[in-house]
């Protein structure tokens, strides 16, 4: 005997680019984003009635209706527009995850001014958001930064840990920390200004690697948690990811040369793997 369990549907990868002409400059935001309905949908699966499915297609249309009316300037407003309206206009529909994810563009600079009309992307990382809204409560909030690649020369150790007889490492009281970090942090409340609360959590993030005294990735990751829970009141807890990309020091003495911490061979693979929630 079969049962249905937990189910959802929706439509991934709805690449909108929106630009706002203003009288003089143009606003751009370029999102990727994904719809995620759960509800009253057994009935399509086991009998193959659709007639409470939502077409994925226009969840699509929707997509870029929204964007076209709406007067959102963040990603967390946009997400959490996008969910009203499902929830709304779908009574089948008991909730509703709808997720944001931005590319970090930014104005190009000519002779010392932002050009008005014309973008650079700034880095790999993305803004990201995702919404979740229950019918009948209040939409729970994350935000975050997918993919943030930085890297320090100095200031990172890495002693004191277990030795078996497998172990190969050496230590190290002075070794380069790169990584490519994901942060996703959870809003107790709405904060006055969304973008001002993610600028400040990545500049706390960016602020305390660079200057932090690190005895391990964990250590460096569990104070960055610490210090953007205090940078930015309304966060209840932080995600943070931040897998160990090595520079590995290169042997130069069969070439008869000596090695002062300057030669490396960066490596992505494998690669440590850190992760850890910070709350309040």
């Amino acid at each position: 005997m079969a049962r249905l369990g937990e189910n959802r549907y929706g439509k991934a990868r709805v690449r909108v680019m929106k630009v706002v002409r203003h009288a003089t400059h143009h606003a751009m935001k370029e999102w990727d984003v994904l719809v995620l309905l759960h509800g009253d949908f057994d009935s399509c699966f086991t009998t193959g009635d659709n007639s409470k499915i939502l077409p994925t297609d226009t969840m699509k249309n929707t997509v870029y209706y929204l964007a076209r009316e709406s007067k959102s300037e963040t990603l967390e407003h946009f997400a959490i527009e996008l969910a009203e309206y499902i929830i709304a206009n779908n009574p089948q529909v008991l909730k509703v995850s709808t997720e944001v994810a931005e590319k970090n563009w930014k104005q190009v600079i000519v002779d010392g001014a932002s050009h008005a009309t014309t973008y650079q992307l700034a880095g790999p990382e993305l803004h990201t958001t995702q919404v979740t809204l229950e019918r009948g409560s209040k939409p729970e909030i994350h935000s975050g930064i997918d993919g943030l690649v930085i890297l320090k020369t100095t200031k990172s150790a890495f002693t004191g840990y277990i030795k078996d007889k497998l172990t190969t490492l050496p230590e190290s009281t002075d070794r380069i920390f790169g990584t490519r970090a994901t942060a996703t942090w959870k809003y107790s409340e709405p904060p006055a200004d969304y973008a001002a609360s993610r600028e400040a959590a990545i500049a706390t993030l960016l602020k305390v690697f660079a200057e932090h005294d690190s005895l391990s990735v964990q250590h460096t990751l569990f104070d960055i948690g610490k210090a953007m829970l205090a940078a930015v009141p309304q966060m209840e807890s932080v995600t943070l990811a931040m897998p160990n990309l090595h520079c590995l020091l290169v042997d130069l003495n069969r070439f008869g040369q000596d090695n002062p911490n300057q030669i490396f061979v960066p490596t992505d693979e494998p690669h440590g793997y850190i992760e850890a929630t910070i709350e309040r």
